[in-house]
C-alpha cells in the first residue's frame, strides 16, 4: 500500500553536546541512530524516574522497550515527546536536538506517539478522528471557508479519500461512520495506529499496544506494524509488557531497570541474559 509518505532520510550531523567541568564521564554516547537518548536524567522531587539513560534507536527497526514497573519506560516516553523536559541529557532525532521542545513542535518533525489508555475523540465518528490528523488544512482558516471554497472542498476530499484507504489497511472501514467512543478497546488500539498513518510519521512510539485487547486483534495489530515498517519505512519503538507480542514483533529489544538501559539485542539474547533474567523476567525463560 503506498500512502505517499515521505520518508527520505535528512541526516544532519550530531548537535555538540556540552559537557561541565569535570564531568566527563556525565553522557555516554550511543551510536549515532534515528533517535539518540544521551545521558537523559528526569527526576520528581528525590526520586530520579530516569537516571543518565543512554539508548539509540535504528531506523527501519520495530524496538521494543521493556522493564519492571518503574523502570522509568513510560517517562522516558513523555521526555521524548516532549510532555516533560529533560533534566539533564540530550535526545536527537534524525540527527537534531528535540530536547525540551513541546509536543506540538515534536510532532511536526514526524515523531507521533500513542497513550497506554486510548486518546480519540469519543463524539466524533471514525472517520472525523482520521481527517483531523493532517497539518496545514486549508480550512482552518475562517476566511478560507468564505473566499477560497472550492479549495476547502478539494482538500476535504483528498483527506477523506486518504482516511478511507486506511481505514481499509487497518480493517476498519466497516466502522467509519461509528462513533469512535464506542469502539472496543482492540479496535481503539487500531484507530490509534490509523490515525498515526494519517500524521505521515518517520517513527511512531507506542505505549502498551496490546494492553486490553483480545488475541485476535493482537494478531491483527502486530501485522499491521509489521506491514508499515516494512513497506513505508516507518521506525517504531513500543513499551510493551505482553511478553509474546514482544519476542514475535520486536528486534532489537532494550531493557530499562532503575531507570536506566540494561541491556538491548535480539530476542534469543535477551531471554538468555541473566542480567534480565534477573530483574525483569525472572523465571519466564529459565
Amino acid at each position: 500500500m503506498n500512502l505517499a509518505i515521505s520518508l527520505t532520510p535528512t541526516h544532519l550531523s550530531p548537535k555538540t553536546i556540552s559537557v561541565p567541568a569535570g564531568s566527563s564521564n556525565l553522557f555516554h554516547r550511543c551510536d549515532e541512530g534515528m533517535l539518540d537518548i544521551i545521558g537523559v536524567e528526569k527526576s520528581f522531587g528525590g526520586v530520579k524516574a530516569v537516571n543518565g539513560c543512554s539508548l539509540s534507536v535504528e531506523e527501519g527497526t520495530i524496538t521494543g522497550l521493556i522493564g519492571p514497573n518503574g523502570a522509568g519506560k513510560t517517562t522516558l516516553f513523555n521526555v521524548i515527546t516532549g510532555y516533560y523536559k529533560p533534566d539533564r541529557g540530550d535526545i536527537l532525532f534524525l540527527g537534531q536536538s528535540i530536547a525540551g521542545l513541546g509536543p506540538h513542535q515534536i510532532f511536526k518533525r514526524k515523531m507521533y506517539r500513542t497513550f497506554q489508555i486510548t486518546r480519540e475523540f469519543p463524539q466524533m465518528t471514525v472517520l472525523e478522528n482520521l481527517m483531523l490528523m493532517p497539518e496545514h488544512q486549508t480550512g482552518e482558516k475562517l476566511w478560507n471557508s468564505w473566499f477560497r471554497s472550492a479549495a476547502v472542498r478539494r482538500q476535504e476530499l483528498e483527506i477523506k479519500e486518504k482516511a478511507l484507504e486506511v481505514l481499509e489497511f487497518v480493517e476498519l472501514i466497516d466502522l467509519k461512520d461509528e462513533y469512535a467512543g464506542s469502539l472496543s478497546g482492540g479496535q481503539k488500539k487500531l484507530l490509534e495506529l490509523a490515525r498515526s498513518m494519517m500524521a505521515e510519521p518517520k517513527m511512531v512510539l507506542l505505549d502498551e499496544p496490546g494492553a486490553g485487547i483480545n488475541p485476535t486483534l493482537m494478531r491483527k495489530l502486530m501485522t499491521k506494524i509489521e506491514k508499515l515498517c516494512e513497506e513505508e519505512h516507518i521506525t517504531f519503538l513500543l513499551i510493551e509488557h505482553d511478553m509474546e507480542l514482544v519476542m514475535n514483533l520486536c528486534n532489537p529489544i532494550i531493557v530499562m531497570s532503575e531507570g536506566k538501559k540494561l541491556a538491548q539485542g535480539a530476542p534469543e539474547e535477551i531471554k538468555s541474559d541473566e542480567r534480565v533474567l534477573e530483574a525483569y523476567l525472572g523465571g519466564q525463560y529459565r
